[in-house]
């Protein structure tokens, strides 16, 4: 099992430009951060530049893109940055802005991706947290008859379908099957607005920074010349023939579905405010950044139920070390070897597994009329587990043993009894040191955690 690790920035970067809303010229820096930091804003135009935290419960409004808040420091426009971070794998970025939302820049993001491209990527000692995708999850909006889906799926995809009420633009469909893909397939898209909405957001004090360099105005319903003119005036641009139905924009549409691309680019902007990467595939109907929310809210609640998520095992694939290979490894011995097989194992953490039956020895006398594992025994298979995955990594290892030192925050969450199929996950918390190992187990029946500890072992050689 290859271990991911978290990812930042190489350095610090900067991008100028005017912001979509606000009109003004704005500064945005991003920044390396340490492991575990995630994604946050910070207002260093504000009195004591204070720091927002990129996600789902500090968005504040959906409207005309997402806008983040803490007290009284907001910024909008965020959903283009989040989305290059999150789809080219960054886990932690300081970002620092100038002013109240980020620059809308050519209204994509391929800026963002090119300036991440430029400056480089480093990894970090982390392992990446991921959260995989188990069962359906939905969310639906009656109303709008917007539907976002997630189901399981070994990497991160998504497919958007949207509906325009436009005679011109009516359904369209657009899909990322492997996020590596972002860049060339999804980043360039930019966003767009209709002839009809645009009024509305002017009256509303917005768009005064949009134009036809950051922005797909589609005109789709035929207004009255001198409506159309007026607009144009607005918007310092040159007047357009009424009767001509289209798209308008300086540069021509990079792909048929762009409109619907931006869009799939907003859901993965909006997906990074859930705070971990995500295996799943969205399946995302009428999107938009309001059900973007909800449904990336519903997922960080997810994530605190499971806040520990158990590893997959499928029975039918072969073990990395079946019980011969184990007995070579540790001197343990009826009663007291507590692995059956290890099914996946990597240089910091190792996944084994346990069938707990009725004819356990302990069960004699723990307890004969309720049968339960001991806990001590518990912690025992964790740390056997512990010393499979460092003694993998030594030669000669059947000449070596390992002892407890230490035990630490051990907790005892429900029963094991007969019938209990135990998975084991422990990972190093730090390199082997002096032949000192510290590591951190859990145990698992189906989908909750059982039982953890921290404990510490001494690697010794056999005399």
């Amino acid at each position: 099992m290859i271990m991911l690790k978290q990812k930042t920035l190489k350095g610090s970067f900067s991008l100028f430009g005017k912001g979509l809303h606000t009109g003004l010229n704005l500064t945005v820096t991003f920044n390396p951060a340490p492991e575990n930091t995630g994604y946050r804003i910070q207002r260093i135009d504000l009195e004591d530049e204070p720091i927002i935290e990129a996600i789902a419960e500090n968005v504040i409004d959906t409207q005309r893109g997402t806008v983040l808040a803490k007290g009284d420091a907001r910024v909008s426009t965020v959903e283009h940055g989040m989305a290059a971070l999150y789809a080219l794998g960054i886990d932690n970025c300081l970002i620092q802005v100038n002013g109240p939302e980020f620059p809308i820049l050519d209204g994509s993001a391929i800026k963002y991706v090119e300036k991440i491209q430029e400056i480089g990527i480093v990894e970090q000692n982390a392992p990446k947290d991921w959260y995989i995708i188990r069962k359906k999850i939905e969310v639906k909006d009656d109303k709008t008859g917007s539907c976002i889906t997630i189901l399981p799926d070994e990497q991160f995809s998504i497919t958007a379908m949207c509906s325009f009420e436009s005679k011109f633009i009516n359904s369209q469909f657009a899909t990322i099957d492997r996020i590596d893909k972002f860049a060339e397939d999804i980043a360039p898209a930019r966003t767009f607005v209709f002839v009809r909405d645009i009024v509305p957001l002017l009256e509303a004090n917005l768009i005064k920074g949009g134009d036809l360099e950051n922005a797909i105005v589609i005109y789709e319903r035929e207004v009255s010349q001198e409506k159309l003119d007026q607009l144009a005036d607005l918007l310092n641009v040159p007047h357009m023939d009424a009767k001509k139905i289209g798209y308008i924009q300086h540069k021509p549409l990079m792909w048929e579905n762009e409109c619907t691309r931006h869009k799939l680019l907003d859901i993965i902007g909006d997906m990074a405010l859930i705070g971990k990467p995500i295996k799943g595939r969205i399946v995302a109907t009428r999107p938009g950044h309001t059900i973007n929310n909800k449904f990336a809210r519903l997922m960080r609640k997810e994530i605190r139920k499971h806040e520990i998520q158990a590893p997959i095992y499928d029975p039918n694939e072969a073990p990395v070390m079946d019980n011969n290979r184990i007995r070579e490894l540790l001197p343990h011995r009826y009663p007291m070897q507590l692995v059956d097989k290890i099914i996946s194992i990597g240089p910091t953490s190792i996944v084994g597994v346990k069938n707990i039956t009725s004819n356990e020895p302990f069960f004699v006398g723990h307890f004969p009329q309720e049968p339960v594992m001991p806990g001590v025994l518990q912690i025992e298979a964790m740390a056997q587990c512990g010393g499979l995955l460092v003694l993998n990594q030594v030669e000669d290892p059947e000449r070596w043993s390992t002892y407890f030192m230490r035990i630490d925050d051990v907790k005892f969450r429900q029963k094991v009894v007969p019938g209990d199929t135990l998975l084991f996950r422990v990972e190093l918390l730090y390199p082997v040191r002096h032949g000192v190992s510290t590591m951190k187990g859990y145990m698992f029946v189906g989908d909750h955690v059982v039982s953890e500890a921290t404990f510490t072992a001494q690697i010794v050689k056999n005399k």
